[in-house]
């Protein structure tokens, strides 16, 4: 039996439950003799007082086996070699009683035997089988001696080796079984430790992670993921799930992971506003807007029968954040002797080029001015952005109705860049206030705006800025034109101090919109999305969103 022995708990419990499952047929063969003796002895035959009395012991002994296996788990062997050895002598009781070979009961032996056969080592099976075989020669040797009718012992023989051989083929299967299960079960236990790895890997993991169908439908998520959307615990634990689509905050990372779907690069960056709230069956709540790196993954399902992917979430606003830091710490450095050690100089070149350009008249001298005006006057641009970071005065004053004030800045635009009267178009603002120093407002809506002219196509209405409601009631300002989105990865370096795509450009514009609005507790950011009144194709568009 030490060989036997399976070395794994699942394992062991098997057995534990083979021998109640025995214990219970045991009782079923005790009842059904039970029920025999009853059926004889109505219709008028009797099998004597030793037979009822013997099957009487065995339910007895039967229903005592089952109790002892059900609350005593110990001393496996003893318990099943000692019901082998009651089920091997009731059977023999029951077979002289009967009247021997004529009673066709010696196929009750086939029961224990195929019993020891799948739960005890071979050679206990074989032993046991071979007192049954001895017992049947023996009756047989002894019906000989006294009885004149020819003994069954040919049948003894044949059916003793019988039992070795059902012994033999059934401990054969039962030992391979056992061997199957044992490496399922070491399988199992390998499983769930790597299961037990994993998950500890996943919920401390920084980044967030998203399991996902084909719809958009979430199935799970680390907590990382819980915390960035804002979900609350049980909208992924419950099992239910839900679609990204049927929270609006989180639009931009269904349309993200759309666009994947559709062959379109690897990663996107969206922003997840706050929201809260109750959008169906998802609760959930999130107070400040994050800034989102995805990145998409497919799942190699078996056959392609569950198609799965893997949406893994870096909340880049921190490292944004730092990336900042890091150049305004050496931008700080400067801005103090910027007035004096840049912009005099630039004043004097500036002087200087206008007193050349009233002596020199020739087209090269022309262009040679040219060129130096354009620079300095975009040097001294750049250090006036630089000068403002350094003045973030606190907004104050009105709120701003956007209705009036927007249609104050179209004007203005409009005649001071000559633009057409219909090539902007400003949407319904209704009685819309918000809060906003209205210089610092103009100041990021003109540079939008100028962003926008170099883009857009000169139609009617192919710029717009249209004030819309958010999930959560807060007002947002779309500026969007008809021109080629931002491709991802200008994307994500659009609001560093200093990136900029253009020759002309000093890379501060946008940056410096970004920090006005921050400083009027607002959000600046691009959003690609191509629904809202703004109906172009165009993927994306600048949002700003307003405190409340």
């Amino acid at each position: 039996m030490a060989r036997r022995q399976p070395l794994s708990a699942a394992s062991r419990e098997t057995f534990w439950r083979s021998l109640q499952t025995l214990n219970v047929t045991r009782i079923v063969i005790a009842l059904v003799l039970l029920l025999y003796l009853n059926f004889d002895a109505r219709r008028g035959h009797t099998m004597g007082s030793a037979y009822a009395e013997t099957c009487m012991f065995y339910a007895v002994a039967a229903l005592l086996f089952a109790a002892v296996t059900r609350y005593y788990r110990h001393r496996f062997l003893w318990q099943l070699c000692s019901q082998i050895l009651v089920d091997i002598a009731v059977i023999s009781l029951l077979y002289l009683a009967a009247g021997g070979a004529r009673s066709g009961l010696g196929l009750l032996y086939l029961f224990p035997l195929a019993g020891a056969a799948i739960l005890a080592p071979l050679v206990l099976a074989l032993f046991s089988a071979s007192l049954a075989t001895l017992f049947l020669l023996a009756e047989s040797t002894w019906q000989i001696f006294i009885s004149d009718n020819d003994p069954a012992l040919f049948q003894a023989g044949i059916m003793g080796a019988a039992f070795f051989a059902v012994v033999v083929v059934v401990s054969r299967l039962a030992a391979r079984l056992i061997r199957q299960e044992e490496l399922a079960a070491r399988r199992g236990a390998d499983l769930r430790i790597q299961q037990a790895v994993y998950r500890i890997v996943v919920d401390d993991v920084g980044d967030g992670i998203l399991v996902v169908g084909r719809d958009g439908f979430v199935f799970s998520g680390n907590p990382a993921a819980r915390r960035m959307l804002g979900l609350d615990a049980d909208s992924l634990d419950t099992g239910d799930g839900f679609r990204l689509a049927d929270i609006p905050a989180l639009e931009p990372v269904a349309q993200g992971f759309e666009a994947w779907l559709d062959a379109e690069p690897a990663e996107a960056y969206v922003t997840v506003k706050r929201w809260q709230g109750q959008a169906g069956q998802v609760r959930g709540r999130l107070d400040q807007p994050v800034h989102l790196k995805l990145r998409f993954a497919r799942v190699d399902t078996p056959d392609g029968a569950a198609e799965r992917s893997v949406i893994f979430m870096q909340d880049v606003s921190a490292i944004e954040n730092q990336a900042q830091q890091l150049k305004l710490a050496s931008m700080g450095r400067l801005t103090a002797s910027i007035a004096h050690e840049v912009r005099n100089p630039l004043s004097a070149i500036g002087h200087a080029t206008s007193l050349l350009a009233e002596d020199l008249h020739g087209p090269a001298e022309k262009r040679l001015l040219r060129i130096v005006g354009d620079n300095v006057a975009r040097v001294n641009r750049m250090v006036e952005d630089i000068l403002k970071l350094s003045r973030k005065v606190q907004p104050g004053g009105e709120p701003v109705h956007l209705k009036a004030f927007l249609a104050e800045l179209k004007a203005e635009f409009t005649e001071t860049h000559g633009l057409a009267d219909n090539m902007i178009y400003i949407g319904d603002a209704g009685e819309r206030t918000v809060r906003f120093d209205g210089l610092h407002l103009r100041e990021v809506l003109v540079n939008l705006l100028g962003n926008a002219i170099r883009y857009a196509s000169g139609k009617p209405a192919s710029i717009r800025l249209f004030p819309v409601l958010d999930a959560t009631g807060r007002v947002e300002l779309h500026v969007q034109d008809d021109g080629p989105g931002i491709t991802p990865e200008v994307r994500a370096h659009l609001f560093e101090p200093f990136y900029t795509t253009s020759s002309k450009g000093t890379g501060l514009g946008l940056y410096l919109a970004r920090e006005l609005c921050l400083n009027n507790g607002a959000m600046l950011d691009y959003e690609y999305r191509v629904d809202g009144p703004g109906g172009f194709d165009a993927p994306g568009r600048f949002v700003i969103t307003f405190t409340i």
